[in-house]
């Protein structure tokens, strides 16, 4: 029986998606291509690829995200609905402080495990960071590049507590104090540099240059963020003065 035009057979759709899920093809994200795509591409039926999705699912290899589309790997914890009450509970300085334990060991483990296909991602994201005009821009693509790392580090648990820290520092107060702290402190050049430092270790398959790098980046900017607090903290002491005609 044919559907949509296409021969429907979810054991061969299950065969593809398998293979599909074992190649090194897969995007940085995660994300897979819509059910469409996917039937198009392999040759069979949307109902095929739908059913065979479901038993992916079911073994824990995809995950689906009602509006989003479907992912890669297990099923993430739902941090979302916690996500106000971290960032209301947590400063930037403590932030600053788990991520400087926690990526630099990612970034060695990436050194490592990181596939070629996965360095040339990072360097590709880099790019973009560069070339990105807007502190949104700059901020989206930052995060991808720091996550292709995260997730290159091939170890999912860490992976997971990156995505915790990841949810927090994306809140958009944060964002606006970390562009800021770049713009006024001039670390932009800088850090596009470190980027490609720690990129560069890690495709030189060197683990303990690879954390290095990254400690350093991100020491760049705590100290940047600790400038900026300070100069709104002095800011706000200052007293008001009138003037007088």
């Amino acid at each position: 029986m044919a559907i949509d035009g296409l021969p429907e057979n979810s054991v061969h759709a299950l065969e593809r998606l398998r293979g599909l899920l074992n190649s090194a093809d897969l995007p940085a994200d995660g994300k897979l291509p819509t059910e469409r795509a996917l039937s198009e591409n392999l040759g069979v039926s949307r109902r095929a690829i739908r059913r065979a999705l479901e038993v992916l699912e079911a073994e824990g290899r995809v995950w689906r995200r009602q509006g989003s589309g479907t992912y890669v790997g297990q099923r993430p914890a739902d941090w979302s609905q916690h996500v106000s009450t971290l960032v209301a509970g947590t400063d930037l300085m403590e932030v600053m402080e788990v991520r400087l334990r926690i990526e630099p060991q990612l970034a060695q483990l990436a050194a490592m495990r990181a596939k070629p296909d996965d360095i040339d991602r990072m360097y590709e994201l880099a790019k973009k960071i560069t070339a990105s005009d807007d502190a949104d821009s700059r901020e989206l693509w930052d995060g991808a590049l720091h996550r292709l790392i995260a997730q290159s580090a091939g170890n999912q648990f860490f992976l997971t507590i990156f995505d915790v820290i990841n949810h927090v520092r994306q809140d958009e107060a944060w964002q606006t104090i970390r562009e800021l702290a770049r713009s006024i402190n001039k670390t932009r050049p800088v850090s596009y540099a470190q980027h490609r430092t720690i990129i560069d270790a890690i495709a030189a398959r060197n683990p303990m240059k690879a954390a290095e790098a990254m400690r350093e980046h991100l020491l760049m900017l705590q100290e940047s963020l600790i400038r900026i607090t300070s100069l709104d903290a002095r800011l706000a002491e200052e007293p008001l003065t009138e003037e007088v005609d």
